[in-house]
């Protein structure tokens, strides 16, 4: 019987961090500034499987989601508990996380409380920042559109201060770098996946 690796071993993260470099080798970039953060973190999956774990000081992958109501009309986000502002859900990755858009899935079902999500497994960002972890660090974070089934309910977490339903076009204030740039593409995974959206 083979004994489970200590958390945060590297030996937790090869399925994950295997994903994560097909799915971003493959990928076509949303912006220039998607491209940039792209060619970024395959630069630190560069370092193996460590990449993906918090502890890696140089820093590490995570994964988030825009969320859509079944209209198309409205998008999910929480006041950040640590930081004050609004942004898409999601963050780090899991030991027991085996794919990107798994992580970033099983991050918004935590965050929002919502039953019976759908996720696009195509990234619509990815996003380099700074962080406060481990004493300062970089989040490398790929962003995913996901979809909440008609007459979602949300539920605070304890990540969150708030979470709102807000129309693409209006987002809240004050808003976190990055997030508004995801509704453009996050729209057009909405089309592809929900051509007839509930009404």
């Amino acid at each position: 019987m083979v004994a489970e690796s200590p958390r945060g071993d590297a030996d937790d993260w090869t399925a994950l961090h295997a994903d994560a470099v097909a799915v971003l080798s493959g990928w076509a970039p949303t912006s220039p500034d998607a491209a940039a953060a792209r060619a970024r973190t395959l630069g630190l999956l560069d370092a193996g499987p460590i990449s993906m774990a918090r502890e890696h000081r140089a820093g590490h992958v995570t994964a988030s989601a825009l969320v859509f109501d079944a209209t198309g009309t409205r998008v999910l986000l929480c006041l950040h508990g640590k930081f004050h502002k609004w942004v898409q859900l999601g963050g780090h990755c899991e030991p027991g996380d085996r794919t990107l858009a798994g992580a970033a899935l099983r991050e918004a079902t935590e965050e929002s409380g919502v039953t019976g999500l759908r996720i696009d497994p195509t990234p619509i960002d990815v996003d380099v920042h700074p962080v406060a972890c481990q004493g300062g660090s970089l989040h490398h974070d790929v962003r995913f559109a996901v979809f909440a089934p008609a007459g979602a309910t949300e539920r605070v977490s304890a990540e969150s201060e708030a979470l709102g339903w807000f129309p693409p076009d209006r987002l809240p204030h004050p808003l976190a770098g990055g997030t508004a740039r995801l509704v453009t593409p996050g729209l057009a995974a909405f089309r592809r996946v929900c051509p007839h959206p509930a009404s």
